[in-house]
């Protein structure tokens, strides 16, 4: 929505958006819709956590773009990723066969549009609120030195990936390097922010979450907590069980394929003050 009392005539959404997807091809429609839409979620989750939403026209040096962009023949392929704010996705992705086609040839668990853009934003935050910061000390602690080449850490991941990567990190991508490994966990962070928020809104209630274990009610997250381990372990954890017992049950893939090792609660873990009051201030 647009507030009555502004010039703007576009939402907060839409002013983030730069290059669109050419209106003549009348399937890009739908893959300008789908790509919107899962841009509205990955904003709408922003607000809630207190983060600022500056756009590239307001906020040339800090603010947030993204370039919708097709592959026009097999010679100029779409770089999809993040560079100072710009968010670069390939419509194709917005296609759900072709991203299955892409998922299955990456050998990824999941790959969905708002998957994606939550981790390319993960990579947008690190540089607003770790890159040259006293934070940056504690991120390499959890995620490594993200000085090493990144070029040459991505050839080696692809041609040798980690097989030992199940037990230290949320995904096989998450082991290349540093900086994908944050941004993988921050994508995965706020898929538990949304995730307990929503069923939080249903009021669900699982009688039996662990053959053993309490009821639950299940709560959103606290965004003053100190720490959010008791959450993923006590809550997100039994939820996603659920979820994904439920995508089985019905014929479809488990939603939430990826297993929460320690190592990975203890990132999240840490991430949450990239949340923190101070990091609101850092980030205006």
């Amino acid at each position: 929505m647009v507030p009555s009392l502004t010039d703007h005539s576009l939402c907060l959404s839409c002013r983030t958006t730069h290059t669109i997807p050419a209106p003549a091809k009348s399937e890009n429609h739908g893959y300008w819709a789908a790509l919107e839409q899962a841009k509205r979620r990955l904003l709408y989750t922003r607000i809630e956590l207190g983060l600022p939403t500056p756009n590239k026209r307001e906020d040339p040096v800090n603010g947030l773009s993204f370039e919708f962009l097709e592959q026009m023949n097999s010679q100029q392929r779409v770089l999809i990723g993040h560079d100072e704010g710009i968010i670069t996705l390939d419509i194709a992705d917005a296609d759900d066969a072709c991203r299955e086609h892409i998922r299955l040839s990456m050998h990824e668990l999941s790959r969905t549009l708002l998957g994606h853009i939550r981790h390319e934003i993960g990579h947008y935050y690190w540089d607003r609120l770790v890159r040259d910061t006293p934070w940056v000390t504690e991120y390499r602690s959890f995620f490594g030195d993200e000085r090493a080449d990144y070029d040459s850490a991505l050839n080696t991941h692809y041609a040798w990936p980690d097989r030992d990567w199940p037990q230290h990190f949320i995904s096989a991508y998450a082991s290349s390097h540093p900086w994908e490994g944050s941004a993988e966990t921050w994508a995965h962070y706020l898929h538990l922010v949304d995730g307990l928020e929503t069923a939080a809104s249903w009021s669900a209630h699982l009688e039996l979450p662990s053959p053993s274990g309490p009821a639950l009610k299940v709560r959103p997250l606290d965004l003053d907590a100190e720490s959010i381990h008791e959450l993923i372990i006590l809550q997100w954890l039994p939820v996603s069980r659920f979820i994904n017992a439920m995508d089985r049950s019905l014929g479809a893939h488990a939603s939430y394929p990826f297993v929460d090792v320690p190592p990975v609660i203890e990132s999240s873990t840490s991430s949450t003050a990239w949340h923190a009051p101070e990091a609101r201030v850092a980030c205006q």
